[in-house]
């Protein structure tokens, strides 16, 4: 019996020894050994980036000439006002703009500069005494005499970030500066909804993340038009020569890429890097037949089948493949002698003086009729030399389109220079980066609270350290870019919107991140289930034996004492 009794207590002695080294040691390494790696993000800050309060802060400077304000009114300046307004977007978003407007008289060399004959010449000045830093405006109130500004034009809009405003003399005579100020105000608010940003750009930039409502079309139009902000695009300009025996074309591409083009884009290198190549096609059709139309002499494109010309056009122009940056393609086309002169028709049935049209967030193409080469002693093909300044004239209109640059809609009494050899004036250059830092933070923050949610979900994705790293490099860049913008420093805000959409995208896009790499619950049960099944029956049957002996000597301990 004794012997009996120590092999008993043997077993259950072993049987808890190894109970203890699988629950102790066995359950706690496989447990660790098997983990997802999960690395530490910054959830509450992630959290907090869903509800985006931003505020556009824009210094605005207005100078007073010689002649517009009273001894008296001078003695008041210089003077700030800052004026705020506030617009409830959605529930999660809200929009703050903020207004500083300082008041102050011409300097002397000013003067002189406002006494230049021309606005044109008088903006050149301006610019030349000093530069105004990006998102800044200067207005410069001048007398109703002076004859700067033509006589119907009461507002002048420069190339650069100044703006001349003629003063009439009703609105200065024995008023004081509150009331000269208050009677300048609305004028110098349509200053700034055409230099500066404006709430229907600034909504339509936050696309991504806010649902626009139907009453904003044209907003939506213009931003369905453009490309989506992007840290680089491809641009390709291509020459269809569908007919090589009629006609031999000589285009100087690279010259006028140099002329036309490139000044825009250095301008536009703070938004984006851009590559530019080219290409010609040759037996390139555009896959409709154009009819012939009596009265013009020529073949029409009418609207309805100009849809149809870009996707047979669209598998010849290839893909740059190395590239995931958005691509905008440029093609002129110049019809075969058999259906040449070729015109395109608007809806209203009417010719399109450029003989072009552009597609939204694809790119444009021109039509260009080359029939005056053919004469009676032409001899085939007939080198064809294309008038560049012409083509790129168009391309350049339809590449400002489909970058974003918006032409906004003057007031009556507004008079807009030209925007100079570099396509593009310094106060439109600062109305798209304004959109752009927006549009920016938005899509960042729509990709960072996604994601966030996405592995909140599913607790199976494997969190790597660069996953971790690159999503709080996004929101530390969000936190700095809404940090900057609400101070005004509009370079840096696009800087650290650039970095953070940049970031976002590549956490997001990680290929670590797909959920089909890892096994899902099931799987695991049926793996794991054959490998532990045989070994704990037996220890937890033992367990269970040793549990019902210990109950049953508690009982027989307790009867005996009774």
């Amino acid at each position: 019996m004794a012997t009996t009794e120590v092999e008993h207590r043997r077993g259950q002695l072993a049987a808890l020894s190894i109970a203890a080294v699988v629950i102790l040691i066995g359950v706690p390494l496989w447990w660790r050994t098997t983990e997802t790696y999960r690395a530490w993000l910054p959830v509450s800050q992630i959290k907090e980036l869903d509800i985006l309060q931003l505020q556009l802060s824009a210094d605005v400077e207005v100078v007073f000439a010689r002649g517009t304000v009273t001894p008296e009114q001078q003695k008041k300046v210089p003077l700030t006002m800052t004026q705020d307004d506030e617009y409830i977007v959605d529930e999660n978003t809200s929009l703050r703009y903020r207004y500083e407007t300082k008041y102050r008289t011409a300097t002397i060399m000013e003067e002189d500069a406002l006494n230049q004959p021309t606005a044109a010449e008088a903006d050149l000045s301006l610019h030349t005494l000093s530069e105004s830093p990006c998102g800044s405006l200067v207005v410069y109130v001048i007398p109703e005499t002076s004859s700067v500004l033509p006589e119907d034009v009461e507002v002048y809009i420069g190339q650069r970030r100044t703006a001349l405003l003629r003063i009439g003399a009703q609105m200065r005579v024995g008023r004081t500066l509150e009331t000269l100020l208050a009677h300048l105000e609305p004028r110098i608010k349509q200053v700034l909804q055409v230099m500066s940003f404006s709430h229907t750009d600034i909504t339509a930039a936050l696309s991504d993340r806010v649902r626009l409502s139907p009453g904003n079309k044209e907003s939506i139009a213009d931003s369905m038009r453009a490309f989506k902000s992007s840290p680089g695009y491809e641009i390709t300009f291509s020459l269809l020569n569908p007919d090589p025996k009629s006609h031999r074309l000589h285009w100087d591409i690279e010259g006028g890429v140099e002329t036309y083009i490139q000044p825009l884009l250095t301008k536009l290198s703070p938004l984006a890097n851009f590559s530019i190549d080219s290409q010609t096609l040759y037996y390139a059709m555009l896959g409709v037949n154009p009819r012939f139309d009596n009265s013009r002499g020529g073949y029409i494109l009418n609207t309805d089948s100009l849809a149809h010309v870009i996707n047979p056009v669209e598998a010849r122009l290839g893909s740059n493949a190395a590239s995931s940056n958005p691509v905008l393609n440029f093609l002129l086309y110049v019809p075969d002698a058999a259906h040449s002169p070729l015109y395109i028709h608007d809806r209203q049935k009417q010719e399109v003086s450029s003989n072009a049209f552009h597609s939204p967030r694809w790119g444009g193409i021109m039509v260009y009729n080359v029939d005056g080469f053919y004469g009676p002693e032409a001899s085939f093909p007939v080198d064809v030399s294309i008038n560049m300044a012409k083509v790129m004239g168009v391309f350049l209109a339809q590449l400002r389109l489909l970058l974003g640059v918006q032409s906004s809609t003057t007031p009556p009494g507004f008079l807009m220079a030209p925007c100079g050899s570099t396509g593009l004036a310094d106060w439109e250059l600062d109305r798209l980066m304004w959109s752009r830092t927006v549009e920016n933070i938005a899509t960042a923050t729509t990709t960072i609270t996604s994601l966030a949610q996405l592995l909140d979900q599913i607790g199976n994705i494997v969190i790597n350290d660069n996953i971790a790293e690159q999503v709080s490099s996004a929101v530390t860049s969000l936190q700095l870019a809404v940090a900057e913008l609400e101070a005004g420093n509009l370079g840096f805000a696009l800087q650290y919107s650039k970095e953070a959409i940049l970031a976002s995208e590549r956490a997001f896009f990680d290929p670590s991140l797909l959920h089909l790499l890892y096994f899902p619950d099931d799987q695991k049960f049926a793996i794991y289930i054959p490998l532990f099944l045989p070994m704990c029956v037996p220890i937890l049957l033992s367990l269970l034996k040793i549990v019902s002996e210990a109950r049953k000597k508690r009982k027989e301990r307790h009867a005996k004492k009774d």
